[in-house]
């Protein structure tokens, strides 16, 4: 299962991993966001114990989305070693994100 990243864990799941991390930007009302959402689940349990893979609700977390410049939702990030290493806006297929995740581990 993909991690609810908020404010009050975003240092512990994603600035202190030693992981590649997996940030999946969305909201409940984006049907975009909702169509990609199963597919950041499998990717959750695939890359279990590989990469931190995790969702935030820009709703909810505005400093996070603000952090990120996101201004576009569904965005994912692939944050390696604290920095941006790669992002994808809109629902992209999941063979996209499983290319960036490989060429990123």
């Amino acid at each position: 299962m993909a991690l609810t990243v908020n404010e009050s864990n975003f240092n512990e799941i994603v600035t202190k991993s030693d992981k590649l991390v997996v940030l999946d930007f969305w909201a409940e009302w984006c049907g975009p966001c909702r169509a990609i959402s199963p597919v950041i689940e499998e990717l959750a349990k695939e890359y279990e114990g590989k990469a931190v893979i995790g969702k935030v609700d820009v709703d909810t977390n505005e400093a996070i989305s603000a952090r990120y410049g996101i201004r576009n939702i569904p965005t994912v990030i692939f944050i390696k070693n604290g920095e941006i290493a790669d992002k994808t806006v809109g629902a992209i297929p999941k063979s996209t994100l499983v290319s960036k995740i490989e060429a990123l581990l």
